[in-house]
Formats: structure tokens, sequence, C-alpha cells
């Protein structure tokens, strides 16, 4: 998917779905070029396991062109408002856990229309897909589940939450700076505390991904735009029970894991943190939306 020619000036790099990840993603070095080039929703993974037509492709850089405008405009004003009140909070000493609780509850309010936007994206490119391409998408996701499965469960519980702790740590570092000796601990203890927690989410994504496949063999219903849209809306409601209890339990951890964090006494952590707030927001304020008419009035 080639997105060189997006109004939008990007010089530097951001996975935009940071927002949904409570400090926790993967950092990237340039923000912007990755909100030009970014893929939304459940569109992104579906172009890397399958060929598209020319045709497929050409409506696709179009809903997602429209897509990235209207969140240009709309949505991004809102995250800065967001960093704004974040960088305030940080600048009065490390928060304490009713403050981190409700910055992560703010960025997981940004998820909703993020969905709702890109629902319509997913239901243009997956009901005009051919019986090989759906074929090809269910052996790519079967090989892909099986390789997560072989990598993040292989060795013993022991070595599977030793795993955890590393790339907690790894995306933590990004945000926070390198942690102190203290710090590692908490996030070793936190990630030995989550017991069956890949597990749960890698058969969670086993369940939502064979309710899509079988969705797909009734792509051509009248009613599917909607099953979809309650497939990418309330996705836990197929992931399973024990998804959704880890998931509850997953966001409360979070905030005591950040809580913990930010209160160690590591005087680097705080202005390493703000310092990226900041580089974020400045990011965001340089971006350039330049939407025509018609996507205008729809972020309208």
């Amino acid at each position: 998917m080639d997105f060189r020619n997006l109004n939008t000036n990007a010089p530097s790099r951001l996975l935009p779905v940071f927002l949904l990840s409570a400090f926790l993603l993967a950092g990237c070095s340039s923000t912007k070029l990755a909100y030009r080039y970014a893929d939304w929703g459940i569109v992104w993974w579906v172009e890397d396991y399958i060929d598209l037509t020319a045709a497929q492709e050409q409506r696709l850089n179009t809903d997602i062109r429209n897509f990235l405008q209207w969140h240009c405009s709309a949505e991004l004003p809102r995250y800065r408002s967001w960093l704004d009140q974040l960088s305030a909070d940080l600048s009065d000493g490390p928060p304490d856990e009713a403050t981190v609780a409700y910055h992560q509850a703010r960025l997981f309010d940004f998820l909703p229309a993020l969905l709702e936007r890109a629902t319509p994206i997913a239901v243009n490119l997956l009901s005009s897909l051919s019986d090989a391409q759906v074929q090809a998408l269910a052996d790519n996701m079967k090989r892909s589940q099986q390789e997560m499965e072989d990598k993040f469960l292989a060795g013993t519980p022991s070595a599977t939450a030793n795993a955890r702790a590393e790339r907690t740590s790894e995306r933590i570092e990004r945000w926070l700076g390198d942690l102190d000796e203290n710090q590692q601990q908490v996030v070793n203890e936190w990630s030995a505390d989550r017991g069956a927690q890949t597990e749960i989410w890698l058969q969670g994504r086993r369940n939502w991904q064979q309710a899509l496949l079988d969705l797909l063999e009734e792509r051509d219903s009248a009613d599917f735009p909607d099953r979809l849209s309650r497939l990418v809306l309330d996705s836990e409601s197929v992931r399973g029970d024990a998804y959704a209890e880890m998931m509850e339990e997953s966001r409360s951890g979070m905030v005591m894991l950040m809580h913990d964090l930010l209160q160690a006494d590591n005087t680097a952590t705080l202005p390493h943190l703000r310092g990226r707030t900041e580089a974020l927001n400045s990011d965001f304020e340089t971006l350039s939306c330049q939407a025509d008419s018609e996507v205008a009035s729809q972020a309208g």
C-alpha cells in the first residue's frame, strides 16, 4: 500500500494506537512518518496476509486517506489536549494512583471513535475478498498464530514470565528511560504476577480470528456490515470470558505498575517521560491536515 501521496506533512513517526497501550508502546523514533503510513484497525494485517487486486488496493488507499484526514483534523486536537494535561500533571511530581488511572482512562476513551471510523474500511475490503483470498487469509492467520504460540509459550511458565518482563521493560524504557535496579524488580514482579495472561491472550486471538473467518463465509449477506461491526467494536464478546477478565485485571494492574515505576526513586524517570510527551505533542501540532471539502464534511 502506497501512502506517499497523502496530504500530511510527516517528518517523524508514530503508530497512533500507542494511545491504547497506556504508555507501553514499543515507541518509534519518528512520529509523523508512521502517522502518514499507518494502517488502521483490521486492515493493517489483512493486507500483510493476502495479495490484493489493483481495484482493492485503490479502494483501500482512498478509504485510508480519508480516514487519516478525519483523524488528523478531528482526533489529534483531542490527543494534544490530553498530552497538555499529562505534561502539567507530571510537572507536579510523581502522579498518585488516581491520576495514573485517570490518564489511562483518557487513553482508552480514544478507542471507540477510531474503531467506528475504521470499521467501514474493513467492511469494504473484506466484503470484496474472493474465495481464494479468504483461504489465503485463513492459512496465513493459522501460520502466524502458531508462530506466536511457539515464540511466546516456549519453555516453562517462569521462562514465559521472564520473556514478558523483558518485552515490558523494553517498551517502558521508550517512555521512561533506562530503568534502575529497583524499577526493573518492579517490572519482574509484575510480570510474574500475570499468571496465564499470555496463554489467555493468544487463545482470545485465536477465537476472534475464527469468528472472523466464519463471518467471511457469509460476506455476501445483507447483514455482513452490521455483524462485522459488532465483531470489531465488541471483540471481547468472542474472545472468551477468560480474556475479558484478563483485560479488566490487566488495566488495573497496569495502573499499579506505572504508579510504582513513577514513584520509584529514579530522578531521570519523570523528566524523560515529560520530554517524550512534549516531543509527541510537538509532532501532533506540526502535522498538516489538508482535507478537501468532502473529507472535512465527514469529519464534521
